[in-house]
């Protein structure tokens, strides 16, 4: 099963991607903790119908994963960027470059969470 975190992520790069009620459903039941049961009242859907919904939504974000690779490239780079504020912190810069080039990395790793709502 995945973790809560990897859903998560998920949602953040794909979420846009379901109908407006998966989204609802999804969020309730994933991220706000309500039932199957409190779900399908709410929505007048069986539970088994929610349940289903959320598999779907899953299985559908995890295709999307599968051959956009958002998240991979994501997770790539903000590697990278540990490992650039790793050198950079270990060199004998002047303390204003470190800066400059961290301050680069920092908005590198913003602007990659601000376009993909992360």
């Amino acid at each position: 099963m995945d973790s809560i975190f990897e859903k998560t992520l998920r949602y953040d790069f794909y979420g846009d991607l379901l109908t407006d009620r998966q989204k609802e459903i999804y969020e309730d039941v994933v991220f706000n903790d309500m039932s199957l049961s409190e779900a399908a009242e709410q929505y007048g859907i069986s539970r088994q119908g929610v349940s289903d919904m959320i598999r779907r939504s899953d299985k559908a974000m995890a295709e999307y994963e599968e051959k956009l690779h958002c998240i991979r490239q994501y997770k790539a780079v903000q590697l990278e960027l540990d490992r650039l504020r790793k050198a950079v912190n270990g060199t004998d810069l002047s303390e204003q470059k470190k800066e400059m080039i961290l301050s680069i990395a920092d908005a590198i790793g913003n602007s990659m969470r601000d376009s993909d709502g992360i």
